[in-house]
């Protein structure tokens, strides 16, 4: 076995550990608190731990499947969080083209482009070709009512949806000296932070949460919540520099920025879902809402920090 095989292995065996634990924790919880009728708190928890053991086994097979395989899921990600966020924008008649451009245009290109390695038009393609390309389609259609609105939303939809998710398995694409055929564990090390980083910050918020951060965005978020989770996604970031090219010291860092970043962006996406009057983005993952409720962090630190590392070593 190749010493990324073997890394991924204890890595995944780990995962599944913390499962399992958390498997056993909400079993006896039930047992416990629902002697008297259903505990709608546990209820959740135990569907929340369904949903991550199938995301993991997902995920897994997709690792499992190489370059390919990863490049799929995540194409199929854009495609679902796409349409996910397209049901919540104001839409007419008139960008019905555009729309389907952007499903089965942009996004298939966006996709060939990572394939292919072909950096330098993919890092622009959806901000200057697709940006310039939706405007054109519904143009063409002649109705301006509310034009500016409907074109702004279809551009932020792609940026969010299609271009920052990308930029996950684009990690496989980056050349590091003396890592070859690891870069998938740059993945699992930026999804195991960023999303460890939303547990542990709801964790800490439920423990010692007084301070609200954003009460009009995220009513749940607190301070305490907020500095406890960052702290210790961190800290744990840190532990995992041994799958990653960087030092501890590097890790903790580039963990602590992709962090920040995901709280940033999850206060960003909730902001987009108080305007639109919804509490999930969708209902696909049972006790998680909708992909976009998912990926909210993750698209926002995903861009950060693959050119962080991109630079970081081209500099070095």
């Amino acid at each position: 076995m190749t010493a990324a095989g073997s890394d991924l292995l204890t890595l995944v065996l780990g995962i599944f550990g913390v499962l399992i634990a958390a498997s056993a924790i909400g079993y006896m919880l039930e047992q416990r608190l629902t002697i008297d009728g259903p505990n709608a708190a546990v209820e959740n928890l135990n569907a929340r731990i369904r949903a991550w053991w199938a995301m993991v086994i997902l995920i897994g097979l997709a690792f499992i499947a190489g370059r390919i395989g990863v490049l799929v899921l995540f194409a199929f990600c854009s495609f679902a969080a796409l349409r996910e966020f397209v049901t919540l924008i104001y839409t007419r008649r008139a960008d019905h083209w555009a729309l389907a451009s952007a499903f089965f245009l942009v996004l298939p290109i966006q996709y060939y482009l990572l394939w292919a390695e072909e950096y330098g038009i993919f890092s622009i393609f959806i901000p200057v070709y697709a940006f310039l390309l939706m405007p054109i389609i519904s143009v063409l259609r002649g109705d301006t009512e509310r034009f500016l609105l409907r074109v702004a939303e279809v551009q932020w939809a792609l940026m969010i949806c299609v271009f920052c998710v990308s930029h996950v398995p684009a990690l496989l694409t980056l050349d590091i000296p003396g890592y070859e055929g690891r870069n998938v564990l740059l993945i699992a090390f930026l999804v195991i932070v960023v999303q460890l980083s939303d547990v542990l910050q709801y964790v800490w918020g439920k423990l010692f949460g007084r301070t609200k951060i954003a009460p009009k965005l995220s009513p749940s978020k607190t301070v305490e919540g907020f500095v406890g989770g960052v702290a210790s996604a961190t800290l744990i970031g840190a532990a995992l520099w041994w799958i990653t090219p960087f030092t501890p010291l590097q890790a903790g860092l580039l963990s602590f920025i992709i962090t920040l970043m995901g709280f940033l962006g999850g206060l960003v996406m909730s902001a987009i879902k108080r305007d639109r009057g919804v509490k999930d983005w969708g209902n696909l993952i049972d006790g998680h809402g909708g992909l976009i409720d998912r990926l909210d962090s993750v698209v926002f630190s995903a861009p950060i920090f693959f050119h962080i590392v991109r630079y970081w070593w081209s500099l070095s």
